[in-house]
């Protein structure tokens, strides 16, 4: 059985009828590389194996996640009608007990609850994704005001491992002028991208300032995470959040 040990609960002052759980790469039965809660069934590890982890969050969980084939684009699903498998980064729900689920190995997860506890998000940040207004698109799609919204960013890589080309620094500052105090300079020609940082900086811009979490390193806590910048091959993690029955 999965127990909470091996999960990370979101540390922040959600309604007491948001439910949220962030998985790490502990509490499974994948075999290396994908060691051992690995919950993609599109990175290489056996599918039974990662049918037996899904499994395993069924006590953790009170009705099968929307899983989303992710393509780090920006479009929204509804957890309330989707089935099983949705081509989108982003989920929204407002029925009781419809899980919303984003997959990460790197790139950051962002959750969101109206401070009424009436709708939550998930969405998958990658600089793509994110770059591309992923988080604004997730907001827009649960129609409530954005000073009502709190979020919180789950684990992703942190600044010191995320080296990008111009190309990645340039679309951001394109967007954002402010965009330019998240990048320090790396090797010559790269930067060190804070995803942290461009994601507050985009909830920001639209509204939503109750921001929490952002304290993680994929890359560097090797036991604890996944990280397909370090490793290649590996596994995915999983952050849920739903309204509670």
């Amino acid at each position: 059985m999965l127990l909470p040990e091996h999960c990370i609960i979101p540390d922040w002052p959600a309604p007491a009828n948001v439910m949220a759980l962030q998985t790490t790469r502990q509490g499974g039965v994948s075999h290396p590389p994908y060691d051992t809660l690995n919950l993609g069934d599109h990175v290489g590890d056996a599918p039974l194996a990662v049918a037996r982890n899904r499994n395993l969050l069924n006590t953790l969980l009170p009705s099968e996640p929307t899983w989303l084939e992710q393509v780090h684009g920006t479009a929204v699903a509804s957890a309330d009608a989707a089935g099983c498998r949705v081509r989108a980064d982003a989920g929204i729900a407002r029925q009781r007990a419809a899980v919303c689920v984003v997959m990460t190995a790197d790139c950051l997860p962002v959750l969101l609850c109206d401070r009424q506890g009436s709708v939550v998000g998930a969405a998958h940040a990658g600089w793509r994704g994110l770059c591309g207004g992923v988080i604004e698109a997730t907001v827009q799609a649960m129609e409530a005001a954005p000073q009502q919204l709190i979020a919180w960013l789950g684990p992703a890589i942190s600044q010191e491992a995320f080296e990008v080309g111009e190309e990645v620094r340039a679309a951001f500052v394109a967007a954002h002028p402010q965009a330019a105090s998240a990048f320090i300079p790396g090797q010559p020609g790269k930067w060190l991208a804070d995803i942290y940082a461009l994601a507050r900086l985009r909830l920001e811009a639209i509204g939503v300032t109750g921001i929490y979490g952002g304290n993680y390193c994929t890359f560097r806590e090797r036991e604890r995470f996944f990280s397909y910048r370090r490793d290649g091959v590996t596994g995915r993690m999983g952050s849920f959040i739903w309204l509670e029955e």
